[in-house]
């Protein structure tokens, strides 16, 4: 490898693919939950070991924080892999499909384990190119856990000065890397809320006081207060997932409850909205005369790339894979990550890889989370490839 940008880099990546393929497949088959993740550390110890890397496990997590300290003067880069899983049944058959019953990594964590674990080897057995420090920072806990805030407070981003991760996706173009500067994926945070009425008997409405009609009409009204109370060119989204009243045909319910999402790309957007649901669902049941109780449970802040990372990191991409190959992401998605906390804390971005099966097209191909995902391993390398380039990269 003779240089940190060009073929060279990709041609020693594409040389892992064995031990790449190898490792996600294994991880794949055994798939783990949360933030204990015994097994898939264990594979990660396995894949690091005679590398020659400081390694520190997580206390309150089974996370694996791997230093390679080239002795040298220059910055420390950290390069971040998630671990987990999510409780979803796989259904696509394959010969490494999930044994676990009720878990799969339907969000391709095991490739970012995978890749990030052969750019160690990679960067390892050349060492002599590096200067400063490379963190490789194994998470677990990233399907709503929090697992980065857990390792953050253990100290994994202790004298870092840069951070970088990769995140599959099966409805982008195989090996094609994109990303952008400022807010990259949404917040997401929970609400519930309860309407509480006064139940009896379902053919004399006029003795209660019905929660029902009160929490239909909430919903309406929540669906609408998105459009009507923020921005246009603002970006926010609520949405009503999951709806419980009543236990027969003939009785009316004390109380009704919904929970759902909410999703916004800046926090002053989220903030708007978290103050407008507690109005709006307060207002409609009182108009009802009902009541409410509501609550918001805070998840995941946007995802917001620091732009001279997002930049350094195209140029990068562009250097060791081509022009052909890298793409600026023109929207951010809704989705979240909780790679926005180390965000939070240092300079750094997140990039978008795709993976869609060569028998598919993005439009076609099972999206992630779904029981039916899979990706293509055909340019795992471009993920191993630029993950080392960015520990290699000169800003």
């Amino acid at each position: 490898m003779a240089t940190a940008l060009g073929p060279d880099i990709l041609a020693a990546s594409s040389a892992l693919d064995g031990e790449t393929i190898e490792l996600r497949r294994s991880i794949h088959a055994d798939p783990e939950l949360g933030l204990q993740l015994p097994r898939t550390q264990q594979r990660i110890l396995d894949s690091l070991t005679g590398l020659g890397l400081s390694i520190t496990l997580g206390e309150s997590t089974t996370s694996v924080v791997a230093d390679l300290d080239t002795g040298k003067p220059g910055p420390t880069v950290l390069l971040r892999g998630d671990m987990d899983a999510l409780p979803l049944q796989e259904d696509y058959e394959s010969p490494f499909q999930s044994k676990i019953e009720g878990a799969m990594h339907a969000c391709g964590h095991d490739s970012h384990v995978a890749m990030l674990a052969s750019a160690a080897r990679l960067l390892s057995e050349n060492k002599s190119e590096l200067t400063g420090k490379v963190r490789f920072m194994f998470q677990p806990g990233e399907e709503g856990f929090h697992g980065a805030k857990y390792m953050i407070e253990e100290g994994v981003l202790d004298g870092v000065d840069r951070a970088f991760a990769i995140h599959v996706f099966t409805n982008f173009a195989d090996g094609v890397i994109t990303t952008r500067g400022g807010s990259l994926m949404a917040s997401a945070d929970r609400f519930e809320i309860t309407v509480h009425g006064e139940g009896g008997h379902a053919s004399a409405p006029h003795h209660c006081v019905d929660p029902i009609p009160a929490a239909a009409a909430t919903i309406t009204g929540l669906h609408t207060m998105v459009s009507r109370s923020l921005d246009p060119a603002l970006s926010g989204l609520v949405t009503v997932a999951h709806i419980e009243a009543g236990t027969t045909n003939n009785v009316i319910p004390p109380s009704a409850y919904m929970e759902g999402t909410i999703r916004a790309l800046d926090e002053g957007t989220r903030a708007t909205i978290h103050s407008d649901l507690v109005r709006v669902a307060e207002g409609t049941a009182a108009a009802h005369g009902c009541s409410c109780t509501s609550e918001i449970i805070p998840g995941y802040p946007v995802t917001i790339n620091h732009q001279e990372q997002a930049d350094l990191t195209l140029s990068v991409a562009e250097g060791v894979l081509g022009s052909q190959q890298v793409t600026e992401m023109p929207r951010p998605l809704l989705g979240a990550e909780d790679f926005s906390y180390v965000l939070q804390h240092v300079p750094g971005a997140m990039a978008f890889m795709g993976v869609c099966p060569e028998d598919l097209t993005p439009a076609t191909a099972a999206p992630n989370h779904s029981n039916l995902m899979r990706i293509s391993e055909k340019k795992l390398a471009n993920g191993v490839a630029l993950y080392a380039a960015m520990a290699m990269a000169a800003e």
